[in-house]
């Protein structure tokens, strides 16, 4: 039987030690190129908040995908594949489409508007208040989930991989990461992104071939595997995956985080053009096919060796970590931890940077509208300090709160961010959605959310209605969720005052922008391909073949 060692060779340690130096040094490299370009002018707000406004479509395709792939999602894409198969891949498949909605429907409105933030642009759309609604629901959010679970993943990486202390790897990940954070603004981000893409990528790869090389081959997958499990589709009656959800519910919690989250869209706004931002996510769309073969065929393969006793798994969650301290030789165990590392880092590094660019121009910048472009950077380093401190504190205070609680908050986002979407949607797509509408559905969804919050947690003492809504499955619930918002912000949109077409010109499809996007043949048979392999993705990997 496969044992899992938990010890790193010196080979090891050198290579994590290498991974370290090496994003340090890119950092530092492209902050001081930018500032020497800059001269004596010094940063102002656009290069510290989005580079510059002159990113290439490479690197913002390689930071959309290393931004979204933290550790957390790592082990819990492979723990869930050796449990449930397949079928988890299907949100990261999703993902491509919704990267191209991104590139094409949102980014010519999102960089006309000249707008730093996602709430920024709901103000130019719709008025301050959803601005402020969203703002702050936004840095709370990422402030009590987002942060603080990377956190907690860095420190388990360095416990269950390092042999070193919880609380140790976890002060060392927050403090690297706010240091190059502070330093370099989202410049720094972006290029340590493309560092640890070819990082994470390339450790992946070597977990996957060598624990496929371990089972015996394809072929003994398809022979080892539980019957379905190779399969993304699952039936209406499945409680995790049905696909209906999956077809109707998962888009519109894609459209959310990878459309209107500022997390993510950070990176699109600072492109150096529409025809760069567009080519970065659809760099970012092909990006997004790998995770299925690379971070949950790990997992299935690992349930594979557990279920024929060469391998003990006590937890699915330990898929990856047993197969990376079992299977890995020393020097390839390294570059996998060092691909963990830049998995949690580049999340915790865009959060950081994500929000503090949200304080600043959402909360200062609104409460002091006169603030110069030095007192601006100063403000967002300063709020990046605050934000480590806070995740620092915060570490302790993770032990008070229970699994299941912590689950919960988590779950939040996937009940707020219907709504969002519902707004994003059909503030760009018609041009009689007005301020009392965006507010009123914005207003419903938050409502109706913390309900089903409330039913969550107290579910147990719960019968009839309730109950039922309580036990709605998630993606289901966010179908009806966004079905409502999107009802109301209509209706009330149809009875009052339409907003003045001065207030929406190039903001939606309805108002006839001055320069309307070109058509670009590349990018179109680019796009014509990730569908392809989408659609061939979802025939090969269905009951059809996988039954």
């Amino acid at each position: 039987m496969l044992v899992l060692t938990g010890v790193l060779g010196l080979v090891d340690w050198a290579v994590v030690a290498l991974y370290f130096g090496a994003v340090f040094g890119v950092a530092i490299w492209a902050t001081l190129k930018e500032r020497r370009a800059r001269g004596a002018a010094g940063a102002d707000s656009a290069d510290y908040f989005l580079a510059g406004r002159n990113v290439g479509w490479f690197v913002i395709g390689a930071s959309l995908f290393a931004s979204n792939i933290g550790s957390e999602h790592l082990v819990g894409l492979a723990g869930t594949g050796a449990a449930r198969g397949f079928a988890v891949g299907q949100f990261e498949i999703l993902a491509s489409l919704i990267l191209l909605v991104l590139g094409w429907a949102f980014v010519p409105f999102y960089l006309r508007s000249g707008v730093f933030t996602m709430p920024e642009f709901l103000e130019r759309r719709y008025g301050p208040a959803a601005r402020w609604y969203l703002a702050v629901i936004s840095i709370v959010g990422y402030v009590l989930t987002k942060i603080s679970v990377t956190i907690a993943a860095g420190g388990l990486v360095f416990e269950a991989l390092m042999g070193i202390d919880f609380w140790t790897g976890a002060l060392v990940v927050v403090l690297a990461t706010g240091a190059y954070t502070v330093f370099g603004g989202l410049r720094a981000v972006l290029y340590t992104d493309l560092l640890q893409m070819f990082v994470l990528v390339g450790g992946a790869i070597a977990v996957t071939g060598l624990g496929l090389a371990e089972l015996g081959g394809p072929g003994a997958l398809l022979e080892a595997a539980e019957p379905g499990a190779l399969s993304l589709w699952k039936p209406l009656s499945d409680p995790d995956f049905p696909w209906t959800g999956i077809l109707f519910g998962a888009p519109i919690l894609g459209v959310w985080y990878w459309c209107t989250d500022q997390f993510i869209v950070q990176r699109v706004l600072s492109a150096a053009s529409e025809d760069h931002a567009r080519r970065g996510t659809i760099f970012g769309a092909y990006l997004k096919l790998l995770p299925l073969f690379l971070f949950v065929l790990p997992g299935v393969v690992a349930g594979a060796l557990a279920r024929s006793g060469r391998l003990e798994l006590a937890d699915p969650d330990q898929a990856l970590p047993v197969l990376v301290g079992a299977l890995l030789p020393v020097g390839l165990r390294g570059l996998v931890v060092a691909g963990l590392l830049a998995a949690l880092m580049s999340s915790l590094s865009s959060v950081f940077n994500s929000c503090s660019t949200l304080i600043t121009r959402d909360v200062f910048l609104v409460l002091r509208p006169d603030a110069t472009e030095a007192q601006q950077v100063r403000v967002g380093r300063l709020a990046t300090v605050v934000l480590v401190g806070f995740g620092l504190a915060w570490i302790p205070m993770m032990e008070l709160v229970s699994g299941q609680l912590y689950q919960y908050l988590q779950s939040v986002q996937a009940y707020i961010s219907p709504p969002v979407a519902a707004v994003f949607l059909l503030g760009i797509a018609w041009r009689g959605a007005s301020s009392a509408g965006a507010v009123a559905a914005l207003a419903t969804g938050f409502v109706l959310g913390a309900l089903r919050l409330a039913a969550e947690l107290s579910k147990e003492g719960l019968s009839g209605v309730a109950r039922s809504y309580a036990e709605i499955n998630f993606l289901h619930f966010a179908v009806l969720l966004f079905a409502v918002s999107s009802v109301v912000l209509v209706v009330v949109s149809r009875v009052t005052t339409a907003p003045e077409a001065a207030q929406i010109e190039g903001l939606t499809y309805g108002s006839a922008p001055a320069e309307p996007t070109p058509w670009r043949r590349l990018d179109a048979r680019l796009t014509f391909v990730v569908l392809l392999l989408v659609g061939a993705t979802w025939l090969t990997f269905s009951p059809l073949v996988f039954d």
